[in-house]
């Protein structure tokens, strides 16, 4: 079983997010880094990119695939994790500490009806 900190929400396309005064946080989870095996490569977008929830933002390389990588929710980027262009490993060492990929300012009308709690998840993956 992955780790599904409980703290954190999630989408069916393996992302986390972490929401915080309007700042959300997001990765890939500890079940995608499992499956993608050890990532090579991890192309994020920059920072004052303004992306729709459901967006391709990234892609993410691995020794056996590519990966696009979806916002959650929809907004503007306010930080990008460049320490992964030189560690890209570390989305396999750390997901949800230092493999953070981006935080974005949440637009006024964003949606998180579709996101799952940890349970959830972890049962989603289970019956994937």
């Amino acid at each position: 079983m992955s780790n599904t900190p409980s703290d954190l929400q999630y989408t069916r396309d393996h992302e986390w997010v972490k929401i915080e005064a309007g700042v959300a946080t997001v990765g890939i989870t500890d079940h995608a880094q499992e499956a993608l095996g050890d990532i090579t490569f991890v192309e994020l977008p920059d920072v004052g990119s303004e992306f729709s929830s459901g967006d391709t933002f990234g892609v993410v390389e691995s020794v056996k695939a590519a990966s696009d990588i979806y916002l959650p929710v929809g907004g503007v980027v306010e930080g990008v994790n460049s320490d992964l262009e030189d560690s890209p490993e570390t989305l396999n060492s750390d997901p949800y500490g230092e493999g953070w990929l981006i935080r974005v300012r949440i637009s006024e009308d964003a949606a998180t009806d579709d996101l799952m709690d940890a349970q959830a998840y972890g049962e989603y993956c289970e019956n994937e």
